[in-house]
């Protein structure tokens, strides 16, 4: 039973241990697969060939001594730029390396002081730091702690009509983020639009897009509803992402940032392709789109004799006679005893003999030098010193001031409240969706970090295109990305330089089970010889020894008894007891039936047999 309680602990540990490999190795692989279907029509055989190994695949193969030694390297991921197809309203993928479109804001913000009023932050197209993909290039804010804007007209306004819209777009924050946003305008179609005059109060539709600062990690949906009543605009906020959204923030990645919003006033918002946040214009955004029917009337007041008091003293209560409210809280303990040893003439606290009166203290000035005072050290064996005082106890008496108790108010009314109203700015607006149309795309923005790298912005009301513009631009980043990855021990290396407390976990996922297998299989109990094992022998049984010795001298012992006594009773005692003669007989019984067996295996097993004290007959005396 052992043996098989310690077989099922160990096939428990291997397979915990296979499934947590296959686990790695599947997330492994969910990684890998879209890398490599996206990498399928990429065009790898140019680098290949740069790397020396176009013709050693093409030709029969040279000898094994010209083959580099070594893995073999990984080819790099050809860059292609993007091309938009089908219906889309902007599209923009930085590849011709200028900013000829975009209108640099040549504006100061408002209410500000002059010298950080301007927007003079600047702004570069360039690949990279650290591309993994080159020739990709994007749009970089290169300043920090300035104010940014830029701005690009669309290719036609956008219109929302009865196509959902998707706006989305790339961001690398490459140095980190400390204080910043990296969030897309959508400027409203005005009359008076001047991207020139692009400022932070420039109208706009939506705002969408991340914003950090200290540990407030925000990915924003921002649109602005027009009252119809009123015709102002009113900013709707989007609900908080349910998601944690800190590794977009501090992986140094490139993620895509995708806003969905459709005709039916639902909306989603993804991060790679995932849904991070969703919900409905007119059910998650705060405040809501709709004011309510009813308002609580600004004029109402509360009456004066509205009682709002759930509980009140009971004006019938008495204080009891014998309640007394100045009895001491504490008094002295009546039962305790002084300590014996305790020195009543000595101070807790001497003068310091070693301490000297400083040689510039003024009499006149300072009063009359003291010595600093020091712990008595005679009082250091003693269990105390000074005028012994009796510890203070709780005093069991002790009540306190006297209270009426509280008692249910009868004549509570509950808490009083405005009553309601119609509201007099009261719409219904069924169709947020229809909002503002807008004309431009634009980055106004101000930020602690530098190096943000923006790329591929597409503006289209088709998913499948927005998809496939995706493809083409982020999938290829993902790509190469994953391709330049280390391996799963670099990673696990590099995941435990950061995380020191993995080391301990790599080292019981490697331990434990050689030690188990150790302990299981090396360190089994010898089995003690079975009783069957000396069935067939004639050497006597290890405890037969010890005992045939005790016996041995016993029966000296009774031989002798017995030649005291007199004949009779020796040869009563010779006699056998019915009992012993019907032992006798069943075993002549069972000798009968085991006729197969030879008389020298017969003769063994009796003389085994005589001399165990386990057959011995006890003597009567």
């Amino acid at each position: 039973m052992e043996l098989k309680a310690r077989c099922v602990l160990l096939l428990a540990v291997g397979l915990c241990s296979t499934l947590l490999l296959t686990a790695v190795a599947a997330h492994q692989d969910e990684e890998e697969e879209p890398i490599m279907e996206m990498a399928g029509d990429m065009d790898v055989e140019d680098e290949m060939e740069d790397m020396g190994l176009g013709e050693e695949l093409d030709g029969d193969g040279g000898p094994e001594e010209d083959m580099p030694s070594g893995p073999p390297p990984v080819p790099k991921v050809t860059y292609k730029a993007p091309e938009p197809m089908g219906e889309h309203f902007f599209a923009e993928s930085f590849d011709r390396g200028t900013l000829d479109s975009w209108v640099l804001s040549k504006a100061k913000k408002l209410d500000i002081d002059e010298d950080i009023a301007k927007y003079d932050g600047q702004w570069a197209v360039e690949d990279m730091k650290d591309s993994k993909l080159p020739g990709d290039k994007g749009l970089v804010l290169k300043s920090r702690a300035k104010h940014h804007a830029i701005s690009a007209q669309l290719l036609r306004p956008f219109i929302f009509d009865s196509k959902p819209l998707i706006v989305q777009y790339e961001v690398n924050f490459q140095q980190g983020i400390d204080c910043g946003g990296a969030y897309v305008k959508l400027l409203s179609q005005t009359p008076d639009l001047n991207l020139d005059e692009f400022v932070d109060k420039t109208p706009y539709t939506i705002m969408f897009g991340p914003d950090k600062c200290g540990e407030d990690y925000k990915l924003h949906f921002i649109f602005r509803h027009k009252n119809p009543k009123t015709g102002e605009y009113e900013e709707k906020h989007a609900k908080k992402p349910d998601a944690d959204l800190r590794t977009y923030y501090t992986d140094k990645k490139t993620h895509l940032y995708t806003l969905v919003v459709n005709p039916d006033n639902s909306f989603e918002v993804l991060v790679d392709q995932t849904v991070v946040n969703s919900g409905n214009l007119l059910t998650d955004m705060t405040p809501p789109v709709n004011p309510p029917a009813e308002i609580e009337d600004p004029d109402d007041q509360k009456p004066e004799d509205w009682d709002e008091r759930p509980k009140i003293q009971d004006p019938d209560a008495v204080k009891p006679e014998d309640w007394d409210e100045d009895a001491p809280q504490q008094i002295p303990d009546e039962n305790a005893v002084k300590p014996d040893g305790w020195l009543d003439d000595e101070s807790e606290y001497t003068s310091d003999p070693d301490a000297l009166k400083p040689e510039d203290w003024d009499e006149d000035m300072d009063g009359e030098w003291e010595a600093p005072q020091v712990p008595n050290p005679v009082c250091e064996t003693a269990p105390g010193c000074g005028t012994w005082q009796r510890p203070m106890i709780d005093n069991p008496n002790y009540k306190g001031k006297w209270k009426s108790p509280m008692i249910d108010n009868p004549n509570y009314q509950g808490v009083w409240k405005p009553r309601k109203i119609p509201n007099p700015t009261f719409f219904e607006d069924l169709q947020p969706f229809r909002m503002t149309p807008f004309s431009a795309v634009g980055l106004e923005l101000w930020s602690m970090s530098s190096d943000i790298f923006f790329d591929n912005f597409f503006i289209t009301n088709e998913r499948h295109t927005a998809d496939r513009w995706a493809n083409d631009g982020w999938g290829l980043k993902k790509a190469a990305e994953g391709a330049a990855e280390p391996g799963l021990v670099k990673q696990m290396m590099s995941a435990a330089d950061e995380r020191p407390w993995l080391w301990v976990v790599y080292v019981l996922t490697v331990a434990l089970p050689v030690v188990l297998i150790i302990v299981f299989c090396c360190s089994g109990k010898k089995k003690a010889p079975a009783a069957a094992d000396y069935k067939k022998t004639d050497e006597p049984q290890p405890d037969v020894l010890e005992d045939q010795e005790k016996d041995d001298k016993t029966d000296e012992d009774q031989v002798k008894g017995e030649k005291s006594q007199p004949a009779e009773v020796r040869v009563s005692d010779e006699e056998e007891s019915p009992a012993e003669k019907d032992d006798d007989d069943d075993e002549e019984e069972e000798e009968e039936e085991e006729g197969g067996k030879t008389s020298e295996e017969k003769q063994q097993e009796d003389e085994v047999l005589r001399r165990s004290p386990r057959n011995r007959k006890v003597r009567k005396d």
